[in-house]
């Protein structure tokens, strides 16, 4: 019996931390999903951003915010001065009000340290679950077999327990930061009740119970409670009857239609954008679906009409210089995409498509203003890999061999290839001239490549 005993041992007690590792994993982001990056949605969502961090007292510009390409209705701090909002969750929104109360929230996650603090949830639960094992050891060494099986199962029912209201604690205490911030910048509070009355909604549809006795199982308090906490100090605060932003307003309700059009099929667009709504955001979504149906012409009388109304939109500049470029057009597109980047200073999510269009003219006269675009963007933003990409191709045309392996490294780093990041920067770091910023850049990415590759085989070798 013994020897029995001492193999299983090793799996009860694998059993509780692999327990508790899903209840990890279920209140944690996703790490799979991928980013959209658009320049007028981040640019909307900085501006909405901004007076909720100023208010926090973090500053205006010191907070980042990332759109997840993910359904879910959702958004999360994983670390850093950094928010994540699932593209799900601006579809469900009706305002940007409703958005900004979401925001508020995740920055009181930030200024609290959750995320700093979930390392310390996470040990305590732990302690007491590997504590139940010793003591499920302790009986099972004793002969009662069943009973250290009980013992176990309630550790593990307690350290789920603690961690659970743990991380509630978190969430009603950013709920409050939050609601203190949206007050300090004038922001009311309207929007962020409706969009706890839209969860609240989405609970009752998926039969869940807003009974206080089932929230002990869950990480975040129910929507009901977290209604009736804010509530009343939303309604009290001199910001409730603020109106809401009328041109932040419209600028969301066009990145919805925008975003709508991205994902959604084209008939689906079609059918909820039909010809006549004449607005910006029905032009909007109509423009991409035409696009993606291949129904190029209609798409561009759809950018048209829009720049019929703002003629010098660079967004819609934008959006009109990419359809001619991905239509087989790249000479056309170059009028609206250089006005666009004129108008936005060389944005660098725009100045990559102005760099694609003139490279895919095969005219060599272009290459030098192709290389003073594509630097200039990711002199404002290295975390481009599309830039990085077509920059190399400027210097392959070049002739200048090290630079474009410079700059494959620059974007194999950050497409997660790591290895090919390695030998490109050690080919460029062979060909710079020594000491140069560019040698000394190559010597970076190679750093930086040895450590991903490190943890790549260190992640291998725990799964083995």
């Amino acid at each position: 019996m013994r020897p029995l005993l001492t193999l299983a041992l090793p799996r009860l007690v694998a059993h509780c931390a692999a327990v508790f590792a899903l209840l990890l994993a279920s209140v944690q982001p996703a790490a799979a999903q991928s980013i959209l990056r658009d320049a007028e949605t981040e640019q909307l969502l900085r501006d909405m951003m901004d007076p909720l961090a100023e208010a926090s007292g973090l500053g205006a510009g010191s907070v980042e915010v990332v759109l997840v390409n993910d359904n879910s209705i959702n958004a999360f701090v994983a670390g850093g001065q950094r928010v994540y909002i699932h593209t799900g969750l601006i579809a469900a929104a009706d305002t940007a009000n409703e958005v900004q109360g979401v925001m508020a929230h995740e920055l009181g996650h930030i200024t609290g340290g959750h995320i700093i603090r979930f390392s310390e949830g996470a040990g305590n639960a732990m302690r007491i679950s590997l504590l139940s094992a010793l003591a499920g050891i302790a009986a099972a060494l004793a002969g009662g077999g069943e009973a250290a099986m009980g013992v176990m199962a309630l550790g593990q029912q307690m350290a789920m327990g603690q961690f659970l209201a743990f991380t509630r604690t978190q969430e009603a205490s950013a709920d409050a930061a939050g609601a203190q911030y949206l007050s300090a910048a004038g922001i009311s509070g309207r929007g962020s009740l409706e969009f706890f009355r839209k969860l609240q909604s989405y609970e009752f549809r998926r039969g869940i119970s807003q009974d206080r006795e089932y929230e002990y199982a869950r990480t975040h308090p129910m929507s009901g409670s977290r209604i009736a906490a804010l509530r009343d100090g939303y309604m009290e605060d001199p910001a409730w009857d603020t109106p809401n932003d009328p041109v932040l307003e419209e600028r969301f309700q066009r990145i919805k239609a925008k975003l709508f059009g991205f994902q959604a099929t084209p008939e689906r667009t079609l059918n909820a954008f039909p010809v006549y709504l004449t607005g910006v955001p029905a032009r909007y979504a109509r423009a991409y679906a035409y696009h993606k149906d291949a129904r190029i012409e209609q798409a561009l009388a759809e950018t048209d009409a829009l720049l019929e109304m703002e003629p010098d939109n660079p967004y819609f500049l934008e959006l009109k210089g990419q359809i001619l470029l991905e239509s087989g057009r790249p000479a056309e597109a170059l009028a609206p995409l250089r006005r666009s980047v004129e108008l936005t200073n060389a944005d660098p999510l725009i100045a990559p498509m102005l760099g694609h269009a003139l490279l895919a003219t095969e005219d060599p006269i272009h290459l030098e203003e192709a290389e003073r675009v594509l630097r200039a963007a990711v002199g404002r933003d290295r975390r481009n890999p599309f830039a990085w990409y077509q920059l190399g191709v400027v210097y392959g045309q070049r002739g200048d061999i090290p630079r474009a392996q410079l700059a494959s490294a620059e974007q194999q780093i950050m497409s997660g290839n790591p290895r090919s990041a390695l030998m490109s920067a050690q080919g460029a770091e062979q060909g710079l001239p020594m000491g140069s910023p560019d040698w000394l850049r190559a010597q970076d990415v190679a750093i930086e490549a040895r450590a991903q590759i490190e943890r790549q085989v260190e992640r291998r070798g725990n799964r083995d």
